[in-house]
Formats: C-alpha cells, structure tokens, sequence
C-alpha cells in the first residue's frame, strides 16, 4: 500500500481507499455533506482526536478558512426546517446546535414575522382539502395540537384553525 500523509491503513470504517481519513478529512466530508457548527463538529470528530488539542486546532484553522461560519449554518437549517416548522422548534435547534445566542435571536425575529403565513401553508397542505376540516371541537383541536408540535407559536394557531388570519 501506498501511504498518504495524514493516512494510515485501516481494516476499520474508511474511505474507498482502505486508508482512514484525518481529522480535517473527517470534518471536511462532514462539512461537504452540509453545513455544521463547531460545536457538531467537535461532537461528532471527538472520537477519532489521537493527541489532546488536535481537533480544536483543526476546527480553528476551519474557522479561520472560513470553512465552518455560524451563519451559514443558521441560513441552512433556516431555509431547510422553516416551510414545515415553527420559530420555536426552529430556535430549538438552533441553540442545540450550539451557536451564538445573539446570531439565533435575531434569525428568530424574520422568522416571526412570517410565522402566521407558514402556519397557514403547512394548515392548508395536511388539512384544507379535507371535507368538513375543523368543524368540530375535536377536529380543530386536532389540527391546534399539529400546528404546535411544529412549534407555532399559540396565536398564530388560534388565528390559522379559526380563520382569522386577516387579522
């Protein structure tokens, strides 16, 4: 076999290869599947750090590539998570995430303003085309307790199930 700088043969988990990937290879391919904060990275990347402050250097000279950024991280989960959820789980994971406690309120703030449409899209989508949909207690209810378990927030589901949405 030949060897590859910051590779060593592997009969374990591993690229095409046969040789292991380093730990910027690893996160590399994690970040190339899709965006992810730093704290993800460390998560997921801890277990294969050989020497103690490896992997922080490696994710810092990410940082300062600008290959892991916050932002993006926040645009993507934003873009992929807002026509199905609610600012509240959409923040949830977000802050899971590990980011920036201002980046995310802020994020939160355009969210919240289009909440009561996207509450009303995702309505229309799962129960608009049903017959007789909310003419019940149990029905609107029903429908109440999705709205919610997507995280919207109580006002917009009251406005969305009872139709008041112009208001």
């Amino acid at each position: 076999m030949i060897n590859r700088p910051h590779s060593t043969p592997t009969s374990g988990k591993s690229g095409k290869s046969g040789f292991a990937l380093s730990l910027k290879g690893r996160a590399l391919r994690l970040l190339s599947a899709r965006e992810q904060s730093r704290k993800e990275l460390e998560r997921k990347l801890a277990p294969h750090e050989e020497e103690p402050g490896q992997l922080a250097a490696v994710l810092d000279e990410l940082e300062a590539k600008d290959f892991i950024s916050p932002a993006r991280v926040i645009e993507s989960v934003i873009n992929r998570r807002q026509a199905k959820l609610g600012a509240s789980r959409i923040k949830g994971e977000l802050q899971r995430k590990g980011l920036d406690v201002g980046m995310v309120a802020e994020a939160m703030d355009s969210l919240k303003a289009t909440e009561l449409e996207r509450a009303s899209e995702l309505w229309r989508k799962k129960f608009d085309s049903k017959t007789d949909a909310g003419t019940t207690p149990a029905d609107r209810a029903k429908q109440m307790r999705f709205l919610a378990a997507r995280g919207f927030g109580a006002d917009a589901i009251r406005r969305v199930v009872s139709g008041r949405e112009d208001d």
